[in-house]
């Protein structure tokens, strides 16, 4: 009777160490579902910033509003015929006017 409880007692021991510490454990499982879920949140980003960017892709590709409106921003390119005005604060350079 007593080699049935060491049997016993030795197979309690092992399913409890696979249970916590090897392969397919509960550390494990844990572990994967946070990387489960950073990877998802990683893929949220980068969803959104490429559908900003198919937007401006879009943009580009349908007409020269875009492009404009990128010179203008990105370059400070102006319009013939327009007045661009920048105001530089007190501590900085004078006032600079461009037609």
């Amino acid at each position: 009777m007593r080699w049935l409880f060491v049997v016993l007692l030795s197979l309690l021991a092992v399913l409890q160490y696979r249970l916590w510490f090897a392969e397919g454990s509960l550390a494990e499982k844990h572990r994967l579902q946070q990387q489960v879920q950073e990877q998802t949140r990683i893929n949220e980003e980068l969803r959104a910033r490429n559908a900003v960017l198919e937007r401006e892709v879009l943009e580009l590709q349908t007409g020269n509003a875009g492009v404009e409106q990128r010179a203008r921003e990105e370059l400070g390119l102006v319009r013939e015929g327009e007045t661009y005005i920048q105001v530089i604060e007190k501590d900085a350079e004078p006032l600079e006017i461009r037609q």
